[in-house]
């Protein structure tokens, strides 16, 4: 079978497994500036769970919580945490998607199934990836409901249209998962062999190192660009390094951070700040060189040196990015805003000085 049978069209959404969804969705809401669109639950004759859903420019988060402890997915919050349990796909044609990606070694979690109410079908199949982390293939070309069968538009009772506030967030850039050392090469195969998918870039301990620890990544991407997938590994390396802190508090490989695309990260910044969301923070130092190393660049830097926003630059352009601080108390989910101008890289020229910070940060947990 050919590589290109598989047509990936984006990521419908991005699936979180939660203690409690309505409280996530509220957190989600205030601080990153999503607006709550639907809900799910016993009021929509949801029986085993409670999801609500979200959406900022082409961005969908759902959240969903058990409603008891028979739910199939509760061990997961014992083990994991809040996390994320499915990045799910767009795809032209769901059991063809999934026929090929078995074919090709995927195994399933769900048969393709096609999902009917009032408002259409809507067709969906599951794969395993890594970790216990799922790919759904979604079709909802067919139907014209809020989000999928079982969620209704959300009661403005519960959260009101009126003071919803967007920080600017347009797009998932890419999204990161952390596996275990030896298995990062294993999943990149997977990507390419099972999704067709092809390998952009490739950072080792040389690239992605301080004086403490370092990792490995490999970024793989769809034939269209849309989907980029890194994949992280650690390295030996002196002292705990950032993904094996991950891989102990999460309890095994998952997604570490979802990169989401802005046109303005200055205003995006200002506004999550505004908002009490926390952000890594990098020694004045950096901004100092700054102009030397990336050139001439649009933004004002004491204005990105007052907000700790990292600059790199490529041979096509440059990029603007920032990461957040882990959003639970387990130090594992967090996540990046970006703006591109041009540069199509992942910030390499920022690897070491956004690691030490992340070190400074596990110093203060004890888990360096």
């Amino acid at each position: 079978m050919s590589q290109s049978e598989i047509n990936l069209r984006r990521i419908d959404h991005i699936r979180f497994f939660v203690g409690n969804a309505r409280q996530s969705a509220y957190f989600y809401r205030n601080a990153f500036g999503f607006d709550v669109v639907a809900y799910a639950g016993l009021e929509t004759r949801v029986r085993n769970e409670a999801g609500y859903v979200l959406k900022q420019g082409q961005i969908t988060f759902v959240l969903a919580s058990p409603l008891n402890a028979n739910h199939p997915e509760s061990r997961r919050l014992v083990q994991h945490g809040d996390g994320v349990q499915d990045i799910a796909l767009e795809v032209d044609d769901v059991e063809s998607a999934y026929q090929t990606a078995l074919s090709r070694g995927a195994i399933s979690v769900a048969e393709p199934a096609r999902l009917e109410d009032q408002f259409g079908v809507y067709e969906c199949a599951t794969i395993k990836a890594y970790g216990d982390t799922n790919h759904t293939f979604v079709n909802r070309d067919n139907y014209r409901g809020v989000f999928a069968p079982g969620y209704l538009p959300i009661d403005p009772e519960r959260y009101s249209p009126t003071t919803f506030h967007s920080v600017g967030l347009a797009a998932i850039d890419h999204v990161v998962g952390n596996v275990e050392e030896g298995k990062m090469d294993e999943w990149v195969d997977f990507y390419k062999k099972v999704l067709g998918f092809e390998q952009l870039v490739h950072f080792d301990d040389k690239d992605i190192s301080t004086e403490y620890s370092a990792l490995m990544s490999k970024v793989v991407q769809n034939g269209t660009g849309r989907i980029k997938f890194p994949i992280n590994e650690p390295a030996k390396a002196r002292k705990r390094s950032q993904i094996e802190e991950y891989l102990t508090y999460y309890g095994g490989p998952g997604v570490q951070h979802i990169a989401m695309a802005t046109g303005n990260i200055i205003g995006t910044v200002q506004a999550m700040r505004h908002n009490d969301v926390s952000f890594l923070r990098v020694p004045n130092t950096y901004y100092e060189m700054l102009p030397e190393r990336v050139g001439h660049i649009r933004e004002d830097i004491e204005t990105l040196a007052d907000l700790g926003i990292l600059v790199d630059r490529d041979d096509e352009g440059y990029m603007l990015q920032i990461f957040t601080k882990p959003v639970a108390d387990r130090p594992t989910l967090f996540f990046e805003v970006i703006q591109r101008r041009g540069s199509k890289s992942f910030g390499k020229g920022n690897f070491r000085a956004l690691f030490e910070a992340i070190e400074r940060e596990q110093a203060i947990r004890g888990t360096l």
